[in-house]
């Protein structure tokens, strides 16, 4: 495996109240973590970083060795908590949109999980309910080959029993060479398949390790562990 992202002495400030503080960070391929953190933690700010739609105040971001930028935004797929589509347009469109976007786009693939979620191609994106929009939202970010897939609450619009599905989605469909970023806070849905959890609290990261060893160590669930961690 080798290195995907380093951060280093990370800092992210609004005006003069800072949203990431200090956060050192490295992330390996083939690895699928959970970031954890309450809102207001930083999460979407480190999100947005790693996708280059924020600049850092200061620190390192570096991607395969290289800082975040045009080659760096080619790799790495984002799957945002909002519902970005253009919702006048059908599946199809928007599958064809895609495929024109990024050289790596896995058409054939996408259409595979749409007929399996029996999502009609030549449907409006805007005819869809909530869940099935944000299912195609899914479906599209896992059919770009991608080094990284940064994938923003994946599960929190979903139906409890669609949840098995999104979840089986991601960890079937992405690039074994690759990493899989979660953030969420439906930690439980989601810990049976991550590899590695990162604790954010206050803008920074109070802990980085593998699923098996914080359950050795603390003798309890992730997710236990968590509402510890972050307990009022």
């Amino acid at each position: 495996m080798s290195e995907l992202i380093r951060l280093e002495s990370l800092y992210k400030s609004y005006g003069k109240k800072p949203a990431l503080f200090n956060v050192n960070l490295s992330l390996e391929s083939g690895k699928i973590v959970g970031l954890l953190g309450p809102n207001g933690s930083g999460k979407t700010t480190l999100i947005k970083i790693l996708n280059g739609l924020l600049t850092a105040s200061s620190g390192t971001v570096l991607f395969e060795g290289e800082p975040i930028g045009v080659n760096s935004k080619s790799k790495i797929a984002y799957l945002p908590d909002n519902i970005y589509l253009n919702t006048w347009m059908t599946v199809r469109q928007i599958v064809s949109f895609f495929a024109d976007f990024y050289a790596d786009f896995r058409t054939e693939l996408a259409y595979e999980m749409l007929y399996k979620l029996d999502i009609s191609p030549d449907q409006k994106l805007k005819t869809l309910s909530k869940g099935n929009k944000e299912k195609v939202c899914l479906i599209l970010t896992m059919s770009i080959n991608a080094k990284l897939y940064v994938l923003d609450e994946p599960i929190a619009g979903v139906d409890p029993a669609a949840r098995d599905y999104v979840i089986s989605t991601i960890i079937n469909n992405y690039n074994p060479d690759a990493s899989v970023l979660i953030s969420t806070h439906l930690i439980a849905d989601i810990e049976q398949v991550l590899d590695e959890v990162i604790f954010i609290k206050n803008g920074s990261i109070v802990l980085h390790k593998s699923v098996d060893e914080v359950r050795e160590e603390n003798g309890v669930s992730v997710d236990e562990h968590f509402r510890e961690v972050f307990k009022w």
